[in-house]
């Protein structure tokens, strides 16, 4: 099976999951012996390619005639198609996205036209006209994965419509849908007119290699991810609020960017917390895994959480979590404590139970850990591979 997969990040230029979850996927499928092709608009000099296959850059460059804007990056078994830019973000998602999808959907039709796959495989909004693209000029059927959608981004209030009008026109032009829960599917269904009967659920999983790094120092509750509404972390702020009413020895670590830093850096001084609360930015790589290991619990007080793989990390790293209900890996994770989001008051009560008492800490911790040991990305790569196979003989 030969997979022609577009993406939009893929590590170590990633803004959060999407990124950990397209290379896990390609682990995956590589190891069951899947041939993927992945194809991307930048990439870095060290990305992490060594699960994906080849593409003759020069070829495909020379058929869409890109511009100089677009350039490939070779490493030791794939070239990713990069943007120049200095800052992750702004290389991931710049002031002109929407030029830099259609630049890619050029680029795919190229591509598709040259290479041998047998499917087309497309991560979120931003390459779904790739997709398109790419099952036009081919004829191969289309998969469209769908990690988030922009209800879940902006919980349903100022939708953006060309955003929406993409999402939708890629879901209908697909052969089939995969979406990381049944939370997300429910969506699709609700907001999209997609038929569940088109619908597949795969959800995320991880890497659960453990690297002990003993990095416990004190009563610590963590909060790390996008630092946008749909996330909650306003929501972990004022259960932080109320929890130091209780105990003043708690540290709350709120890390990631996004565009609530500022006003919740604000709202904790103005809360006379700001020396309770610290906000160390965007972390990646093994410090990722410390900051794991140094919180004593996780808190994923998401709005919309189409899946969350943060929780299963957390747990990889012995560290137990809470979860908003309103999330895919509340579906699937039994070993955790849930809340909604919205109620701050029982997230607090939550927070501090587990810090006051060791035992359910002990277990909460030991049971996950245990749990997630079953979240290897082998397993949604073999539902991928059926979805591959229902998709090519129809």
């Amino acid at each position: 099976m030969r997979v022609l997969m577009f993406g939009w990040e893929f590590p170590p230029m990633s803004s959060g999951g999407l990124g950990t979850a397209c290379y896990g996927l390609t682990k995956g499928l590589s190891s069951l012996g899947v041939q993927v092709a992945f194809v991307m608009p930048h990439g870095p000099e060290d990305a992490y390619a060594q699960y994906v296959h080849l593409i003759p850059a020069s070829k495909a460059l020379r058929t869409v005639r890109l511009s100089s804007g677009l350039r490939p990056y070779l490493s030791v078994s794939r070239p990713f198609y990069r943007t120049r830019g200095q800052a992750r973000l702004a290389v991931l998602y710049g002031d002109d996205l929407f030029h830099e999808v259609q630049r890619l959907a050029e680029l795919a039709r190229g591509i598709a036209q040259e290479e041998q796959f047998d499917v087309i495989h497309c991560h979120d909004w931003m390459t779904f006209p790739a997709g398109m693209a790419a099952k036009e000029a081919s004829g191969k059927p289309l998969i469209v994965h769908v990690h988030a959608t922009e209800f879940d981004r902006t919980g349903g209030n100022n939708v953006n419509q060309a955003v929406y009008d993409i999402e939708r026109q890629g879901m209908h032009a697909a052969d089939l849908v995969i979406a990381v829960s049944q939370f997300t599917k429910d969506k699709l269904v609700a907001h999209y007119g997609v038929s569940p009967d088109k619908i597949a659920v795969v959800h995320n999983a991880i890497d659960p290699e453990f690297i002990d790094y003993g990095e416990k120092k004190g009563k610590m509750v963590l909060f790390l991810g996008r630092i946008t509404l749909q996330k909650g972390p306003d929501y972990f702020l004022e259960a932080a609020r109320r929890c130091l009413e209780v105990d003043p020895d708690i540290r709350f670590v709120i890390a990631g960017s996004g565009d609530m830093e500022g006003r919740l850096i604000e709202r904790a001084a103005a809360l006379g917390i700001g020396d309770k609360v610290l906000f160390p930015g965007f972390v990646t790589g093994p410090d990722l895994d410390r900051l794991y290991q140094m919180a004593d619990l996780y808190v994923m007080p998401s709005v919309s959480e189409p899946f969350g793989i943060t929780p299963l990390e957390a747990l990889k790293n012995k560290t137990p979590v809470i979860v908003s209900r309103t999330s895919g890996v509340s579906e699937v994770l039994r070993h955790c404590l849930k809340v909604d989001f919205w109620d701050t008051e029982k997230l607090a009560s939550k927070i501090l139970s587990v810090l006051r008492y060791r035992e359910a800490h002990h277990l909460l911790k030991e049971h996950g850990y245990q749990e997630v040991q079953g979240f290897s990305w082998q397993n949604p790569a073999k539902k991928c591979v059926e979805v591959y196979k229902r998709a090519c003989h129809g």
